[in-house]
């Protein structure tokens, strides 16, 4: 066992012109975003915006104030906390208050959508109400490049899996309830009555998700806000919900806007050409584990995130308790991602790493090495919390610094991508940081170089404006990515961009 232990520095990031900065906020206020074409000529961003009175008014007001410069006053810290210095100065483009087109949701029909009794039917109905606005402004000649989606928080508290509802719409059904009525939808599925809704049953039960899963048919990205994030003052009572200062408000909504609408925020500044990093998930189709499906996701050094989806089959086994592909299986996976590389990419490929929560077995592998064209090196390494095993202290009473590496062998190490952030001056987890197991299965690496990419990889979420993450973008959003393609059986469409999914 090896006892040297190594301590990464921020992986630096590349803006506009080149230069780079290891915190976003930090690159973006002295640079711009990385694809920025100058202040003089600015892009513009198209986009709708939906919601209730309420929430619309509430957006209005945050809007305006993401035209000006946002400081971090009081007991903000602004290390912590930096200044947001209004949304066309940081990302260098016209950022137009008023949408191109402002919908509103009747807040009855949504309070009595998102209190009834069933839960398919609840979820349903409640995104059906977005989505019928949402559809109609799709028809205008307008080039949305994203939708903003206004969502009380009754929705997200009774649209989720396993919320049970007791309403003014009625009672929580029995299982036998909703067995019956499912199965009347399905006999009655052809008539003309809007009761029986049978494709209610192909979809997610949590809102945010099934609203991303069927918004993927009008093609234009969308990004879900809670009503109380857009709040402007303090809260009024310990009942209202806790929030981070206005600006790391503004600057991880102006992030996650610039990014679906189709631009690069930031590009990871020391990647290597020619390499590329697939994420590898798994989703069950059922309660039962008898049916689930694998999803790959693939990301470059610029950040470009594609989405791939296998086929359903038997993979888990309760013998290993973990998922496995057959060999033709994991082939066609990964070759699909390969072929997508050259044709997105255009550089040769050299490398490709693989980033599996759970083992792979020898078929996997050699379906997997199938895939991969002659001079293409392969190598599949499994990334997961420690949850159970091991922690690291260092004396005093700051914990591990974030990106710390304990390499134990030549193939196995413990990378701690949470703790101590020497740059923010503070450690903003809740308990002991976590690290994660890097245990390379297949194929020739160094493991350093491995740890390192992975710490790279935990800066590549445009969903937020964060110094980094505690894992990599290839497993962060694997479930939510699994949950979108897996229980959404019913969307029509699915798109491969990364965008769609987050």
């Amino acid at each position: 066992m090896k006892s040297e232990v190594i301590c990464f520095e921020e992986t630096p990031l590349q803006f506009a012109n080149g230069q780079r900065a290891s915190h976003p906020c930090d690159g973006l206020t002295l640079f711009g975003p990385f694809d920025s074409r100058g202040v003089d000529r600015p892009r513009q961003i198209t986009y709708g915006v939906f919601g209730t009175p309420s929430g619309l008014a509430a957006f209005d007001a945050f809007s305006q104030r993401l035209r000006q410069p946002i400081l971090s006053e009081g007991d903000h810290d602004p290390t912590l906390w930096p200044h947001f210095p209004g949304f066309e100065e940081a990302f260098q483009v016209t950022w137009d208050s008023i949408p191109a087109c402002q919908e509103p949701i009747d807040p009855a029909a949504l309070h009595e959508a998102a209190t009834l009794g069933d839960a398919h039917e609840r979820v349903y109905k409640t995104v059906g109400l977005y989505m019928e606005q949402l559809a109609a402004a799709r028809r205008r000649d307008d080039p949305f490049q994203c939708f903003i989606c206004i969502v009380p928080d009754e929705v997200k508290q009774n649209c989720r899996i396993k919320s049970k509802v007791f309403g003014t719409a009625g009672r929580v059904p029995k299982s036998k309830e909703i067995k019956m009525r499912r199965t009347m939808d399905e006999l009655f599925a052809n008539t003309a009555d809007a009761f029986f809704q049978p494709q209610q049953y192909e979809f997610s039960l949590n809102f945010r998700r099934q609203l991303k899963a069927r918004v993927m048919e009008l093609g234009v990205p969308v990004q879900i806000v809670l009503e109380s994030t857009l709040r402007l003052g303090e809260r009024q009572s310990t009942k209202e919900r806790g929030l981070t200062p206005l600006s790391d408000r503004a600057w991880n909504l102006a992030t996650a806007l610039y990014y679906k609408a189709g631009f690069k925020p930031w590009k990871l500044a020391t990647a290597r050409d020619g390499v590329c990093y697939v994420g590898i998930a798994f989703k069950d189709a059922d309660e039962k584990k008898t049916n689930a499906c694998c999803a790959a996701q693939m990301f470059l050094d610029d950040g470009d995130g594609v989405v791939f989806v296998g086929e359903f089959g038997p993979w888990y086994s309760p013998v290993t308790k973990q998922y496995h592909l057959p060999q033709d299986d994991a082939r066609r996976l990964l070759k699909g991602v390969l072929d997508t590389y050259d044709q997105q990419h255009g550089k040769p490929l050299r490398e490709v790493f693989l980033h599996c929560r759970s083992s792979l077995d020898a078929e996997e592998l050699a379906g997997y090495q199938a895939a991969c064209p002659e001079g293409v090196k392969l190598v599949a390494v499994r990334v997961a919390e420690e949850r159970f095993g091991m922690r690291l202290y260092r004396p005093g009473t700051r914990p591990v610094l974030r990106g710390t590496f304990w390499p134990v062998t030549d193939r196995r190490g413990f990378l701690w991508a949470s703790g101590f952030k020497p740059r923010l001056r503070t450690y903003n987890g809740p308990d002991v940081p976590i690290p994660l197991v890097i245990d390379i299965q297949h194929g020739d690496a160094d493991l350093e170089t491995v740890a390192r990419d992975i710490f790279a990889l935990t800066k590549l979420n445009y969903n937020a404006c964060k110094l980094g993450e505690d894992q990599p973008v290839t497993v962060k959003f694997s479930d939510a990515v699994g949950e979108i393609l897996i229980a959404n059986q019913g969307a029509r469409v699915k798109h491969p961009n990364f965008k769609y999914y987050i």
